[in-house]
């Protein structure tokens, strides 16, 4: 790290306000045992991205410790606070001694791991400013202080030509976000292309990446471009890359670095001109870590990174984002205001995807809730009792599902004693799988 990222601040600091607003708080951390010490690093408040701590190139704070993992923890500033989170490490991370999965930090605390020992110091960052309110980049929206951090770091990789690798988790909006970059940027009247790794048989990735001559293979009747060719001017996200087989990832490092696609069967290289933007709900770091993804893939790709933050963590956007999946779908009214107060409680597993097929099924089925109530007071059978509502087929057919999804997940964990684990297991299905259904029937 060039410079001294210490020599404005001002250390054990507290919130002060002065005539320009309050003065933003900040940590400084700063190695003080192991093979690195004297490093230092700044988190602060309008950071727009988690700090990472690791052996990875990739993290913002690199040590060369071997009992270090590549991504080891990472550190996160908001309301005066620094979030650590540990990254599934080898050896854990510790905070005075004390083994620590996820919690906060104040400052005066030392961060332990490996052979390494970090001060974090809470600090004033009078120089600081407070990025502009906004709650949208294109069709990506989000109010939460989580996504305001992360607005002017898009705009600026948007304006740029280079790749971006978009993480998160499951439907945490990789897709749109990825889309709208390239309408901000400079390629925006060029073509868009998607190309998912995880809808594409094996044996036919390599055919949609480069593309195939005729006669290439059995199946090949006729020339075929890849999504190289196709987004030739304009933009291509890979989606999922972390599913990419690993015997074609030199073939795509290589169309990247060069430029220059070859289709199956031919015999001659086009030249392309493609940004690559790639998404992935996995941990490319572990990823490369395992084996499972080229170490060299990762650092051509990896030349900047953005971490979408999980619903649940962006505080008002799901009040946000649900009126808007209303009005989008041409819902009359407003959202009940029960059904609203209820979206808003829910940790939401499956993300902004899973609460914008929630605000679909409210419109198209209505509150159930009442009608729940009916059929459990009369005494016919449960299926009668449905047929007798006349609802169309589609809709009682996914009344049914919700009632057997309802009175299973009910049994089978009063069964297990609330053991989830041993309720998923006897179920036939995964913890993460079983905990998926449990929260969509806690949720009606």
């Amino acid at each position: 790290m060039s410079g001294d990222p210490f020599a404005d601040l001002e250390e054990g600091a507290t919130i002060r306000r002065t005539d320009e607003g309050p003065q933003a708080v900040a940590f400084a951390l700063e190695v003080v045992q192991g093979p690195d010490k004297g490093q230092r690093r700044v988190v602060d408040s309008v950071e727009p991205t988690p700090v990472l701590i690791g052996q990875s190139p990739a993290c913002d704070v690199r040590l060369t410790d071997r009992e270090v993992s590549r991504r080891h923890c990472e550190l996160y500033a908001e309301q005066g606070r620094l979030r650590l989170r540990d990254l599934g490490s080898t050896n854990g991370t510790f905070v005075d001694d004390v083994a620590m999965i996820e919690g906060w930090l104040h400052g005066g605390e030392h961060l332990r791991m490996g052979s390494t020992a970090i001060k974090v110091a809470r600090v004033v960052a009078p120089h600081a400013n407070k990025p502009a309110a906004i709650s949208s980049f294109g069709r990506f929206m989000g109010a939460s202080p989580e996504m305001q951090r992360l607005y002017p770091l898009i705009e600026r990789l948007a304006a740029a030509n280079l790749p971006v690798v978009i993480e998160g988790e499951t439907g945490t909006g990789k897709e749109v976000l990825a889309e709208a970059i390239h309408e901000a940027s400079t390629r925006r009247d060029g073509p868009y292309v998607v190309f998912d790794c995880t809808a594409v048989p094996a044996t036919l990735v390599e055919s949609e990446l480069f593309g195939h001559e005729r006669g290439a293979f059995t199946t090949a009747l006729a020339l075929r471009k890849g999504v190289f060719e196709q987004a030739h001017g304009g933009t291509l996200l890979i989606d999922e890359i972390g599913d990419l087989d690993i015997t074609l990832q030199p073939k795509l490092l290589r169309a990247i670095e060069r430029s220059e696609v070859r289709r199956i069967g031919g015999d001659r290289w086009f030249q392309v001109d493609v940004r690559v933007l790639a998404a992935t709900r996995r941990n490319l770091d572990r990823e490369v870590q395992l084996g499972r993804f080229r170490d060299d893939l990762f650092h051509r790709l990896s030349v900047a990174r953005i971490e979408l933050p999980p619903l649940r963590r962006r505080q008002g956007d799901v009040v946000l984002l649900a009126q808007h999946f209303w009005r989008e779908l041409g819902a009359p009214g407003a959202i009940p205001a029960g059904v609203l107060a209820r979206w808003a409680d829910d940790p939401w597993p499956g993300n902004v995807r899973e609460l914008r097929n929630a605000v679909a099924r409210q419109i198209a089925v209505g509150d159930l809730d009442s009608e729940s109530a009916e059929l459990e007071r009369s005494g016919t059978d449960f299926l009668d009792k449905l047929i007798a509502l006349r609802l169309p087929l589609p809709m009682a057919r996914l009344r049914a599902v919700e009632e057997l999804e309802r009175r299973y997940i009910t049994h089978v964990l009063a069964e297990h004693e609330g053991n989830v684990g041993r309720a998923a297991e006897a179920s036939g299905i995964g913890r993460r799988y079983f905990q998926m259904i449990r929260g969509r029937v806690n949720k009606r």
